[in-house]
């Protein structure tokens, strides 16, 4: 079921999961038979093919009708407009004050306002016709894909940011060159995905796995396994940030009910302090539920 990888063309693959995995919002899955494969020669992990929506609900309200989410913008900035401060929480100590920057996969924008004024200029290129009119209205520079972008521009890009974005593309390695070629020399990226050494992953085994693979997601990193394929496009590593999102009532309420609780503490657990602790240790022990990557293109 799955061909040469497209990150390194090994075409050496271990089964890691055969059943249903999610398929849009929680609740819906696949077919049982659905199979993810890591591959023997760059360690990342891969959808096969055959169970992957195709990339057309991207440019239509396809995908966001699948997560069971509003297609406008301000539905956007409701799911989304908090999670820019761990976005932002990330970047630091990184200053965008005058830069040219480029969010790649940016739907509505949500990041590019957290930076508008500070930044020379906002770039969003994002492929879903849903977005565009409140992009352009709120003053970014908008571009359907990245290639379009690259034709366009004049100057080239300072810097570049994606985020949960290379899990749904075909091939993550030419995703990555793509972005590339829209910096400057020494230009560098901040990418963001789901880490699949995620902490729920070893304590359930049996029940979490058909939630953490998604029919959106073709692809899953470690950090060893998205090194590689920063290397293989021709990026520096220049460093690597896990990060755990959720508080210990989040984990507490999985292994109880084996499905998913958000983020509504438990009772006598409402502590900051407890889940600063909790998080800080997943993050130290590499078992948070999220990578960030801080990238460089050479020259």
């Amino acid at each position: 079921m799955l061909d040469a990888c497209e990150i390194c063309s090994v075409r050496d693959w271990q089964t890691v999961h055969t059943g249903p995995v999610r398929d849009g919002a929680f609740g819906s899955l696949t077919a049982p038979e659905t199979v993810v494969g890591r591959c023997g020669g760059c360690g990342a992990e891969r959808l096969a093919e055959a169970f992957c929506h195709d990339d057309s609900i991207y440019s239509s309200n396809e995908y966001r009708n699948l997560l069971q989410e509003g297609v406008d913008a301000a539905s956007f900035f409701a799911e989304h407009d908090m999670m820019q401060l761990q976005n932002l929480k990330v970047l630091w100590p990184e200053s965008v004050r005058g830069k040219r920057v480029a969010d790649v996969g940016c739907a509505a924008g949500s990041f590019l306002d957290h930076i508008s004024g500070l930044a020379a200029k906002t770039i969003a290129i994002e492929p879903c016709g849903a977005y565009h009119d409140s992009l352009r209205e709120r003053g970014h520079t908008l571009y359907s894909t990245t290639s379009e972008g690259r034709s366009a521009l004049t100057t080239s890009v300072d810097f570049a940011t994606t985020f949960s974005v290379i899990e749904h593309v075909r091939n993550p390695r030419a995703f990555l060159t793509e972005i590339a070629s829209l910096l400057k020399p020494g230009g560098r990226m901040l990418v963001s995905t789901p880490n699949r050494r995620d902490v729920l992953m070893d304590l359930l085994p049996d029940d979490y796995p058909a939630f953490f693979y998604r029919s959106v997601h073709r692809w899953y990193f470690d950090v060893p396994s998205f090194t590689r394929c920063a290397e293989l496009a021709g990026l520096s590593v220049e460093k690597s940030i896990v990060v755990h999102r959720f508080g210990l009532s989040n984990a507490l309420v999985w292994l109880r009910d084996r499905k998913p609780g958000g983020r509504t503490p438990l009772p006598h657990l409402d502590s900051p302090l407890l889940d600063s602790f909790w998080q800080s240790y997943i993050e130290k022990e590499g078992s948070g539920d999220y990578l960030y990557f801080s990238l460089a293109r050479a020259g």
